[in-house]
């Protein structure tokens, strides 16, 4: 089962070459995407390091964290998409496992959850009562919407709607849709360097904005279960066969047309058997030996 690992980037040249250093050795047969959300440092130049191993997207201007994960998701080619952070708190080892619960669980996405998290206390506090929150507005069950490490069908991508916030909204927009999800505890880490680029009063800010307008979106967006004919494709065959029918009685028209024309150069006893190939080819060209209905 193979998939494509997307990472988003802001401003993490310290960072952004053992991340995906690590990565590599961890995934090696993974599709890896880097995405700079348009980093003021060194970050796009570090990350062009990698390629051609790793394909590298350069926003043109700081977007947001959503922006860029989308960004990468939607440049994806294999039939898994992974996800996880720039800074080095996640570790790309887990992948395997999201991997085989995926396999096992027969679900359709899989949210990894920081079992034990290596951040200040008052972070902590913080996503936990987001968490609690979050949950009982929208009831999505998932114990740590926080943690970047996903792993879901690429056909889900096309269920997301991208709005600035939309990373930590990925397993309630899914559910909407119908799709299944699984759990694992994943590991988690202390920032290798540089700072966060969110504060905990920021965090809650944005996060209540959002929650009144997520909550709003999933109870107003509707869901399209269509399927298209179930003779649809039986038919789609019997056309191209007749028009193969049609096409070859075609050629053998004009073959005739063509000995016809010779015969009757040969002489009357010829001519008769000229002019009855000539009559064949008429019928061809009017249609009766062949021509499939519309």
């Amino acid at each position: 089962m193979k998939y494509s690992i997307v990472i988003p980037f802001y401003n993490e040249e310290e960072n952004a070459s053992a991340v995906l250093q690590e990565v590599l050795d961890t995934n090696s047969e993974a599709e890896i995407i880097a995405v700079d959300d348009g980093s003021r440092d060194g970050t796009l130049a570090t990350l062009r390091k990698f390629s051609p191993r790793v394909r590298v997207l350069a926003g043109t201007a700081n977007r947001g964290q959503s922006s860029a994960m989308y960004a990468g998701m939607k440049a994806a080619r294999c039939e898994w998409v992974a996800l996880m952070d720039g800074d080095g708190q996640n570790d790309p080892a887990d992948f395997p496992k999201l991997r085989d619960e995926l396999a096992k669980s027969g679900c359709d996405f899989v949210c990894g959850y920081r079992a034990v998290r290596k951040d200040t206390t008052s972070r902590r506090l913080a996503s936990r009562a987001a968490n609690a929150i979050r949950r009982a507005f929208l009831n999505d069950g998932v114990r740590d919407t926080g943690c970047s490490l996903k792993m879901m069908r690429r056909e889900c991508v096309e269920h997301l709607l991208p709005f600035n916030g939309m990373h930590r909204y990925i397993p309630a927009l899914l559910l909407q849709a119908g799709y299944r999800f699984s759990e694992v505890p994943v590991n988690h880490r202390g920032r290798m360097a540089g700072v966060s680029k969110y504060t905990n009063w920021d965090r809650a800010l944005r996060g209540i904005y959002d929650l009144f307008g997520v909550s709003w979106m999933l109870k107003r967006k509707v869901r399209f279960d269509v399927k298209e004919n179930e003779n649809q494709e039986e038919m789609k065959w019997w056309w191209k066969w007749s028009r193969r029918c049609h096409l070859w009685n075609k050629l053998c028209g004009r073959a005739i047309f063509l000995v016809g024309q010779w015969w009757s150069c040969r002489g009357s006893w010829s001519a008769t058997s000229g002019y009855w190939c000539l009559a064949v080819v008429g019928c061809h060209r009017c249609g009766h030996l062949g021509e499939p209905s519309r």
